[in-house]
């Protein structure tokens, strides 16, 4: 095991009304108050961070947000600032999700500028690159992780990268029930990391955590999470489930102990 401490972040996208938020999340800190060696974070949607920052508090898990703009304030219905985040109570921010890109039209350039706000406001980013199905069929799975790299990092200097973590989220395994080996989540992983040493040292890039995305459940979590360089999980449908995140979560820490 190395010394990345293990990360476990349930991105509940757009599921859950508040009392169902707030009964998982009790029911969660319950499975997991035992929990030392792993990080845990829920990402639940906009309009019940506040109220379920007030569930979280005293636990060990923290919460995160989903998306953010990249504009600090002014007039752009429908967004939410990073000190916004930060107001009602978020450590953490998903950016570049593959649905964010897919359906929603964000590029290279708008995650970059998503980037540069979040850790400009002191916000950890959850930064997203994966590739689609037709791409993993022909042979691009590293060229495209590359290149979402690339794109996401332009001018973030070290000392703020240090407050990232990637998820590796192959687009064909989420929420298909389709899921990378352990052995092609390892490869990709350690691609990324040669990526990461290349951009910014070799030091940096062994303390940087990357997670595996994509239908990650209890049953297959301990072999993904046994691989080198994967450090943790982007949990989405299991996240739904109390039991279901705390198997995912318990997995993280059994492999952190091993």
């Amino acid at each position: 095991m190395s010394d990345r401490r293990p990360f476990i972040a349930g991105n509940w996208k757009m599921n859950l009304v508040r009392e169902e938020g707030e009964r998982l999340v009790r029911d969660l800190i319950h499975s997991v108050g035992e929990v030392k060696e792993t990080d845990i974070a829920v990402c639940p949607p906009f309009p019940y961070l506040s109220d379920l920052h007030d569930v979280l508090v005293g636990s060990n898990v923290a919460l995160g947000a989903q998306n953010m703009s990249f504009e600090a304030k002014g007039a752009f219905t429908g967004e939410v600032s990073s000190s916004m985040l930060l107001d009602v109570g978020c450590k953490y921010v998903i950016l570049g999700h593959s649905e964010r890109r897919e359906l929603y039209g964000e590029d290279d350039e708008a995650v970059n500028r998503k980037v540069k706000a979040a850790v400009d406001a002191g916000l950890k980013p959850i930064v997203c690159v994966g590739e689609r199905l037709e791409q993993h069929e022909a042979g691009q799975s590293r060229d495209v992780c590359s290149t979402q790299l690339r794109g996401a990092f332009v001018g973030i200097p070290p000392e703020q990268f240090r407050q990232v973590t990637i998820a590796y989220e192959p687009v064909w395994a989420i929420g298909t029930g389709r899921v990378a080996t352990p052995e092609h989540a390892e490869e990709i992983h350690g691609h990324i990391r040669e990526r990461l040493t290349d951009a910014f040292g070799a030091d940096l890039a062994l303390q940087t955590r990357i997670l595996y995305g994509g239908s990650v459940k209890p049953s297959n979590a301990e072999g993904l999470l046994s691989q080198p360089n994967v450090d943790g999980a982007l949990v989405g449908g299991a996240s739904l489930k109390a039991d279901d995140f705390a198997g995912i979560i318990h997995a993280a820490e059994k492999v952190a102990m091993s």
